[in-house]
Formats: C-alpha cells, sequence, structure tokens
C-alpha cells in the first residue's frame, strides 16, 4: 500500500526514481544515447497528451503534472533498443499515449499498459528495428542514428536462443552470462526493493511473477536441459526485473484484489517463458502483460474478498 499523503505526481516522481539504477547501468554499457532517446521520448509524451487534451476541450495543465505521460515515456524508451532511429521512439510514444490512454479516457480509465502497448506496436510493426541492440560498451560510440550500423550491434542472448531452438540445434545447459542484463537488472531489482519499501507497490505481482517465471523455466529446464535455458538465465537476462517491479505494476491496468495479484503476476511470468521458449518473439513481457490486462475484469470479479457478515 503507498504512502497516504502521496498524489499522483509523487507517486510517479517515486517510480521514476527507482528507475535510476537501471538507467545508469544502461547508460555505463550502451551509452548517453539511452538519455537522448529519454528525452525525446519525454517531449513527444508531453505534446501528445497536451494535444489530445487540447482537443478533447479538457484541462492541460493538471494531466501534465501528475507525471503519468512522463513514466510512459520514460519506460517505453528504456525499452526499445538505444540506437533506433528516432522516428521509432516518436511512434511508440505517440501511440502509447493516444491509443493506449487518452483514447479510453485518460488516466485511470486505459485497460492496457500504455507502454506495453506502444512496444508491441513497435515490435510488430518494425521488428529489424525493434531487435538491433547496441553491443555492449559499442554502444557508447552510438549517438542516436546508427541502427543500421553492424558494427554497433549484436544479438542479445535471448534472440541467440531463439535463434538456436528456431535452427533445431542444442543449446546445451546454457548459463552464459551478458554482464549488462545481469547489472541492468540487478539496477530495476535493487530500485524494485526501494518501491516495496516506500509502499508504492504492493509485494505480491512482483514475487508471484519471478515465481511464475522461474517455476515454468525450471519445468522446463528439468524436463529437457539441453534445449531450455535455466531459470537463472530468464531471470537475469532481458526485462524480467523492469516487467516484475515497474510494468506489471501499473495500478490501472493491473488486478486490484490480493489473490488477484498473485494470480496476474503469476500467470505473466509464466506466459513470458512459454513465449520466450515457444513463440516467435525473444523477450515477451509486453505481449504476456497486455494478454494479462485483458483478464484483469474477470480476475478481479471472482477474487473479491468476502464482505464481512456475508
Amino acid at each position: 500500500m503507498q504512502d497516504k499523503a502521496m498524489d499522483t505526481n509523487q507517486v510517479m516522481r517515486q517510480v521514476i526514481y527507482a528507475l535510476a539504477l537501471g538507467v545508469a547501468a544502461q547508460v555505463y554499457f550502451f551509452g548517453f544515447s539511452v538519455l537522448v532517446q529519454i528525452a525525446l521520448a519525454v517531449i513527444t509524451a508531453l505534446a501528445a497528451e497536451a494535444l489530445v487534451l487540447r482537443m478533447r476541450g479538457m484541462q492541460i495543465a493538471p494531466s501534465l503534472r501528475d507525471g503519468s505521460a512522463v513514466l510512459t515515456a520514460v519506460l517505453l524508451a528504456i525499452a526499445i533498443p538505444s540506437i533506433a532511429p528516432w522516428w521509432i521512439i516518436v511512434l511508440g510514444v505517440l501511440f502509447a499515449i493516444v491509443f493506449g490512454k487518452q483514447l479510453f479516457g485518460g488516466l485511470g480509465n486505459n485497460p492496457f499498459n500504455p507502454a506495453m502497448l506502444g512496444y508491441a506496436f513497435l515490435l510488430i510493426s518494425y521488428p529489424l528495428q525493434m531487435t538491433q541492440w547496441p553491443s555492449e560498451f559499442q554502444g557508447a560510440l552510438a549517438i542516436f542514428e546508427f541502427s543500421g550500423v553492424d558494427a554497433l550491434t549484436g544479438a542479445t542472448n535471448l534472440d541467440y536462443v531463439k535463434t538456436q531452438l528456431m535452427l533445431g540445434e542444442s543449446i546445451g545447459a546454457l548459463t552464459f552470462e551478458s554482464i549488462s542484463q545481469m547489472w541492468i537488472n540487478f539496477g530495476f531489482l535493487l530500485g524494485g526493493i526501494y518501491l516495496l519499501l516506500r509502499r508504492i507497490v504492493f509485494w505480491h505481482i512482483p514475487l508471484s511473477l519471478i515465481a511464475g517465471l522461474a517455476l515454468m523455466s525450471s519445468i522446463l529446464y528439468l524436463i529437457d536441459p539441453a534445449n531450455f535455458s535455466s531459470p537463472v538465465f530468464h531471470l537475469i537476462n532481458g526485462a524480467t526485473m523492469l516487467a516484475a517491479f515497474f510494468i506489471a505494476t501499473d495500478p490501472v491496468s493491473a488486478s486490484t484484489t490480493p489473490l488477484g495479484r498473485l494470480i496476474y503476476g503469476f500467470a505473466i511470468g509464466a506466459i513470458i517463458i512459454v513465449i520466450r521458449v515457444f513463440g516467435g518473439y525473444p523477450d515477451a513481457v509486453a505481449f504476456a502483460v497486455l494478454l494479462m490486462n485483458i483478464t484483469v475484469p474477470l480476475i478481479d470479479y471472482y477474487t473479491q474478498p468476502k464482505v464481512f457478515g456475508k
């Protein structure tokens, strides 16, 4: 439960503060283009929010001050490759704000996580630009327009595993670690713990998501370790910790009952592994979250606590 004294703007700022360590790790490994991308995303989000609110004849200043558009922009910016063309982040943020948030009536009315809706839109529409990640440290040379430079790009561990499985190759007991992914996930984990201590997010979703991901990957790994990666591999690669503490915990689109949060988080973790292993995309956070967003009304309906006396 979050601090009762906090308004929406304060909550959003606390979440952004908690992202700092993970973002700092991204900057260290991939360069200052990460910050440039975040800045462009924030500017686009505020402009899109103001424009739509003006078209709707609503007050602009209160919505811009609540910080929700800024948080959506930051989450989307750090989820996509830092060397993607500038127009990728602009299109993604526009889609997230207009179709993921304002189209449903603004903050508090959106059934889907806006950042993940924007991410899914980009991944489906522009798969090439969305799967070219900078190589560690070499990405520091990129200043935003190097998405076509092979020397700066490299496959992530999840990309490698997906390619090997599609080719029918055995991956063996694959436990190699990406230093950048490990430290980035560790940064977001520390930020998530900060949010828990400040009571900004509930523990149910992060813990159950990690449990679902670990359990599903453990089952597959025990069945066939030659073709499925270990739970540790899945925990430290991709956007696991970002999803657990910052994305799946969105108070608007996530489940709101205690039991519902456990079911919601666990299912997201399990679906992430299913899509990573059997689907067409290396990482699957956006699709897993969006699929479970659809089920939230049903989950909340059947997990409502009994009213005292009934």
